[in-house]
């Protein structure tokens, strides 16, 4: 009995050893839990990452939206471990990225930064691209002219036959994306011109990082980028003169300004300066009659962006009453139009999302010559 007991021990206690020995073996067996990459300051993407594979997640790409999309981005040294259902995503690609086809300016700062340049074959509206390294491109017909945003040339985009189409929409109802998707090339919409920060915007290089599987050298160049404009609105911040700043200008009798809650009266916030309108929370821009604007902003110390206008005449043609302002008449006006490429793409439409600490930058120089006294201004120039 007592031996038939001593056996029951030791086996339990061999019992407990072997599972043990198995429970770790298991765990290490185990996939690893999904983790998801979280960005500072962007809300409308986020990368969920597997062992094998990502999920990119593409929220609120163009205002009210109340669809969401889903992406598997599967590096190519993976496709064969990985066994998707289609029906389960809006696309699944393999990364990095070869051939891409981009339809908005602002993109094309994120392809350079990232160093992926090359990969784009194809653009809408060529003419409207500044950068110097991608009109190389263009005029060596490495880049194929699509025509235009709203109705691209899709015999020559399925001719060249990108990996990839990103697009950005206003409602998504753009019928040619349609056409694109069923010819079964992924379309993912970019909504960095939704957020509503100048911050946010920046941080959709990441979403560009995750497609060219290069997410850490990504992370890095944001936060240079962040780094930089924290800096310089430190610097402004000590201050405690506010210049008084009105912004846009009118069209067909209309007055258009910034809400204050836009990226664009952010900025003027960081660079410490009163704009006259930075209390108001409309959604959009505010929409105000001549006499209201002139009433409130008639002495303001300077006028910022008024609209297409390149020029102090072209301003007093559009309109007399431009030259009642204290701004107009100081030639204190300020505007990035003059600021083009060399067939006439305004550089600030192009970098000024990717890099919102050289326009916070120019603002402060504008603002506060004394803070930047040796900064040239990257977008912003005086109205001659």
């Amino acid at each position: 009995m007592l031996q038939n007991k001593h056996f029951f021990i030791v086996y339990f206690l061999l019992f407990i050893i072997t599972s043990c020995k198995e429970d770790k073996r298991l765990n290490r067996t185990l996939p690893s839990q999904p983790e998801q990459a979280k960005n500072k300051y962007a809300e409308g993407f986020s990368v969920i990452k597997n062992d094998n594979y990502s999920i990119l997640y593409i929220k609120n790409p163009w205002p009210k939206s109340e669809k969401h999309y889903k992406y598997a981005l599967i590096p190519k040294e993976n496709v064969s471990k990985v066994t998707l259902n289609k029906a389960n995503f809006d696309g699944i690609l393999t990364i990095p990225v070869q051939k891409i086809v981009v339809t908005s300016t602002t993109h094309i700062p994120a392809l350079e930064l990232l160093g992926v340049e090359e990969t784009l074959i194809g653009f809408p509206g060529t003419n409207y691209v500044s950068s110097e390294r991608t009109r190389l491109r263009i005029d060596n017909k490495d880049i194929r002219e699509l025509g235009k945003n709203e109705g691209i040339n899709t015999e020559v985009l399925l001719e060249i036959q990108p990996d990839l189409v990103v697009g950005f929409g206003i409602d998504g109802n753009n019928k040619t994306f349609e056409t694109i998707k069923k010819s079964g090339t992924p379309v993912i919409y970019n909504g960095d011109w939704v957020e509503t920060s100048p911050l946010a915007k920046a941080e959709w290089i990441k979403f560009f990082g995750v497609l060219y599987d290069k997410e850490k050298v990504a992370d890095s160049i944001f936060n240079q980028i962040e780094t930089e404009y924290l800096k310089t609105k430190a610097i402004a911040s000590k201050l405690t003169k506010q210049p008084t700043v009105l912004c846009g200008a009118m069209y067909k009798d209309i007055w258009y300004l910034p809400n204050g809650t836009s990226p664009e009266a952010q900025i003027l916030k960081d660079a410490n300066v009163n704009y006259l309108w930075s209390d108001t929370k409309d959604k959009g821009s505010i929409a105000l009659s001549f006499e209201t604007v002139f009433n409130k902003a008639k002495d303001a110390d300077l006028w910022l962006s008024p609209s297409y206008y390149n020029s102090l005449n072209s301003l007093k043609k559009a309109s007399e009453h431009y030259s009642e302002f204290k701004a107009f008449k100081n030639k204190n006006v300020y505007s990035f139009v003059n600021t083009t490429g060399k067939t006439g793409g305004v550089m600030y439409y192009e970098l000024g999302t990717a890099r919102p600490d050289l326009v916070l930058k120019d603002i402060i120089k504008i603002c506060h010559p004394e803070l930047l006294e040796d900064y040239q201004t990257s977008f912003f120039k005086p109205l001659e």
